[in-house]
């Protein structure tokens, strides 16, 4: 008998498609602090302008425009993009603005939250029935956010937008049969006037950065590269991992921005705000127990037998 290959190799590839992704992701907050004096606005008009770009590029070489055609040739569809465009590009620009202000702890604390939330919108909005540990899961955020607003006296705004921006993001996207490059592709693409408009009467106005300093111009252009770069790591994760894998692998990115706020940028955490991360947490280990168990192959009823 010949021996079985102990591992697959394209599950390892995946592993590490998905482990590049979501370090990558993980470490924005790095990147993002390097612009020195410019608006989180102004950040963004540049990731969306520079996104799409570089995107152009690479659908080209890699001969993907077939179904961004199709996607641009039914206007009934676009408006669902369209809504995917606007999310995303609010996501982003809450999180720019997160880190400029030195609030990379209540972006982590967004990221942590956004699987819980998309328990809640399937509940809501889909009719989805959950497990129980699930909806445990929900009512342990739900708490959390509560303690933070009686004890602290105020709601984690930031947090929330992030959260529920990319939770309705998902939500939506799941309604567009589009690829993560495609339809980040036509995402940037519809945002594209938006995003020329504000940059030209940031250039009319003088107050635009791109163009002075050579060190701001280049970071400005790498932010568009660098929202493609992690996202074509994700796709070739999908491709290869389930779903509960790519799930486990999601909180390297939250993680990895607490770890960073705490220890890099020397943010406060008090008590209440620990509780809070603690609580969710909890729910997370719940929901990702309960997600691994419903992923787990269940006998025949040959085999059973």
């Amino acid at each position: 008998m010949s021996a079985q290959p102990l591992r697959d190799p394209e599950a390892t590839k995946g592993v590490m498609f998905g482990l590049a992704a979501y370090m990558m992701w993980g470490c924005f907050p790095l990147f993002f602090a390097l612009f020195d004096g410019v608006p989180a606005f102004e950040i963004l008009i540049h990731r969306i302008l520079w996104s799409c770009l570089f995107l152009v590029g690479l659908i080209t070489l890699l001969q993907r425009w077939s179904p961004v055609v199709a996607a641009l040739s039914e206007p009934k569809r676009l408006s669902r993009v369209l809504a995917c465009a606007l999310l995303i590009a609010l996501n982003w620009g809450v999180y720019i603005y997160a880190v400029e202000s030195k609030q990379v702890l209540q972006a982590s604390l967004g990221y942590f939250l956004t699987p819980l939330v998309n328990v809640g919108l399937g509940i809501l909005v889909l009719r989805e029935v959950m497990a129980k540990l699930q909806l445990i899961a929900l009512g342990l955020a739900t708490l959390a956010i509560g303690i933070q607003f009686v004890l602290l006296g105020e709601m984690p705004w930031l947090s929330l937008i992030l959260a529920f921006s990319f939770g309705t993001y998902g939500l939506f996207r799941k309604q567009v049969p589009l690829d993560g490059l495609s339809g980040l592709f036509v995402e940037t693409l519809l945002l594209m006037p938006l995003a020329l408009i504000a940059f030209s009467w940031l250039t009319l106005e003088g107050s635009s950065h791109f163009a002075g300093e050579t060190r701001t111009t280049l970071l400005l252009i790498a932010s568009g590269v660098l929202t493609a770069l992690p996202l074509m790591a994700f796709a070739g994760a999908t491709r290869r991992l389930r779903l509960a894998t790519i799930g486990f692998l999601m909180y390297i990115n939250p993680s990895m921005q607490f770890f960073i706020a705490l220890l890099v940028f020397k943010e406060a955490l008090s008590l209440i705000q620990l509780l809070t991360f603690v609580l969710i947490w909890t729910g997370l280990a719940l929901y990702s127990y309960s997600a691994w168990q419903q992923s787990k192959p269940r006998p025949t009823a040959s085999a059973a037998r």
